[in-house]
């Protein structure tokens, strides 16, 4: 069993456009499709973490000193075994939501991790075009995204309010769909468990934990 984190990058509960918080849908499913794998998930909204106004990431805190709620989050960062980023697109980027949340954490928490990116619509593109610049942030903060993508467009006639695949879907292809990616989830978060607890982390290349002078040139 492996312990995973699913960032929903959504924080807008209002209308228009609808429906409202059409991205839980989409986590749910996340969320039971893993479950169903017989792992551990937490599912991480960000309307549910109270941030501090003024940003200052967890890292820039003495130790102790953190706001409790970015604590208790950084510790189940580092506890997880891999992360399920989901997110709508906002001018071809990945949320802002979800960026600001993951930026208050240093990549020593996510590195040597995997990470799967879905994304989501309620047009036609799926969010297939954020998908571009979540690689890049997420290879960036150290969990690498597996090569299978999840995109739903017009997701509000393909999931329900709980999560589940609506009446005249093909359910059965959605569910083969999803399991592409989190299946390969699945296979790297084993194989990294497996090498974190043989060798550890690399002497050789650290985890980002102190300051950008850690990977300048000579």
């Amino acid at each position: 069993m492996h312990n995973f984190l699913i960032f929903l990058g959504s924080a807008r509960d209002s209308t228009p456009p609808r429906p409202a918080r059409l991205g839980l849908r989409v986590a749910r499913q996340c969320e039971r499709h893993l479950q169903n794998m017989g792992h551990a998930v937490e599912l991480i909204d960000p309307l549910s973490i109270e941030l501090p106004a003024a940003f200052k990431p967890h890292f820039a805190y003495a130790k102790g000193a953190a706001p409790e709620a970015l604590d208790a989050l950084a510790g189940k960062i580092d506890a997880a075994d891999g992360y399920v980023m989901v997110s709508p697109e906002y001018n071809h980027s990945m949320s802002p939501a979800l960026a600001h949340l993951l930026n208050h954490f240093g990549s020593s928490l996510f590195a040597y991790k995997p990470s799967a990116i879905v994304t989501y619509s309620a047009g036609q593109w799926g969010g297939a075009r954020a998908a571009v610049n979540m690689r890049t942030f997420l290879s960036e903060l150290g969990c690498l995204p597996v090569s299978a993508m999840i995109h739903l467009p017009k997701a509000q006639d393909i999931l329900t309010e709980t999560g589940d695949f609506a009446e005249g879907t093909d359910a059965a292809a959605w569910q083969g769909y999803f399991g592409r990616t989190l299946a390969q989830l699945d296979w790297w978060a084993a194989a990294a468990r497996a090498q974190r607890a043989v060798e550890g982390i690399p002497a050789a290349a650290p985890a980002f934990s102190r300051d950008p002078s850690q990977r300048n040139a000579p």
